[in-house]
């Protein structure tokens, strides 16, 4: 996409956050409008089965206890459900985040009130689903959201829009990614099918970030390199702070709902090749040492995420043949 600004072909130091906003709003704009327009309103309570639920030891006489054994939901399946919505209970902080940096008037204001708006159906259907369906302790959940949300967020790249821009480009397919990956181990096809509509949601606000990162790249490659390159060396899921976040993490890794190896290659390698980020050329210094780095670091994360399937396989075996004797 071309973009006609009166700041194109300023050096780097010309590159302002103020001046990129300004530079991009007609790209948002036109993001904006193609969104609004594949984008599919739908009801979260379609999606929870209301029917199956019952109350809880409280004010009700009639109050049943939570015990595992009540609900279909694979133990993965429960581990990966509480980190997802816990990650989605803090829109709040995400909003407030991305508010303050990409302002709340014109084309950027709309879109960041609209992509609140759509983030918001997720927490609540999939709290509806996790309470009505008894997947989880509700006890424990409230227990988890209350002390994730009061050590609130703070983005790691706050400190610049062109970081922003390019960290929310991978994180909204790392999130869809674990989402559809948590629905197929879940156990549920109730539950398969709710998150795979969230994971449409976070489809489209990945395809979004992305366009919006490819603009940025025609408008300021070395800049965009460089943000990109600190980005996928440094990327943490937004919900790396919660209670129990690295045991959880290294679960959903043996259970395959997020590891190495989808990261590498159902979220990082797609942008990286649908941007052609390691084939763009003309770069000064800077950018062009960033774009080496992308392709050795990406490269290190290959083979790591070779030696973790090797792990996995050798486990899957070991389980295998315990299961045999």
């Amino acid at each position: 996409m071309t973009i006609t600004s009166p700041h194109l072909g300023s050096p780097s130091s010309a590159w302002t956050d103020a001046r990129l906003l300004y530079a991009l709003e007609e790209v948002v704009e036109t993001e904006l409008n193609r969104h609004l327009k594949v984008a599919k309103d739908w009801m979260p309570h379609e999606y929870v089965p209301f029917s199956d639920g019952r109350n809880f030891p409280g004010i009700f006489e009639d109050g049943e206890a939570w015990e595992k054994e009540q609900s279909k939901v694979t133990e993965i399946g429960r581990i990966a459900l509480v980190v997802n919505l816990l990650t989605e209970d803090n829109l709040p902080s995400y909003h407030h985040e991305i508010a303050s940096l990409f302002g709340r008037d014109g084309a950027w204001g709309t879109w960041v009130h609209r992509w609140t708006a759509e983030e918001g159906r997720h927490g609540i259907v999939m709290r509806d689903y996790l309470l009505t369906s008894r997947a989880v302790d509700p006890d424990k959940l409230e227990q988890f959201r209350m002390a994730h949300m009061a050590e609130g967020f703070e983005s790691d790249n706050r400190h610049s829009m062109l970081h922003s821009v390019a960290y929310v480009a991978f994180q909204e397919l790392a999130t869809r990614v674990s989402h559809r990956n948590t629905g197929h181990q879940s156990g549920d096809p109730v539950c398969d099918r709710m998150l795979a509509r969230i994971a449409t949601d976070e489809n489209l606000h990945m395809v979004f970030y992305r366009n919006l990162l490819k603009a940025a790249f025609d408008l300021a490659p070395d800049l965009t390199m460089q943000a990109v390159r600190d980005v996928i060396v440094n990327f943490r899921m937004p919900g790396h702070g919660m209670p129990g976040f690295e045991r959880a993490a290294a679960q959903m890794a043996i259970g395959e709902v997020y590891n190495m190896r989808i990261h590498h290659d159902d979220v990082i390698q797609p942008v990286l090749r649908f941007l052609k980020v390691l084939e763009i050329d003309g770069l000064g210094p800077e950018g062009l040492k960033a774009q080496e780095e992308i392709g050795l670091y990406m490269g290190g994360l290959d083979a790591e995420a070779s030696k973790f399937d090797e792990k996995l396989a050798a486990r899957k075996a070991r389980m295998a043949a315990r299961a045999k004797a």
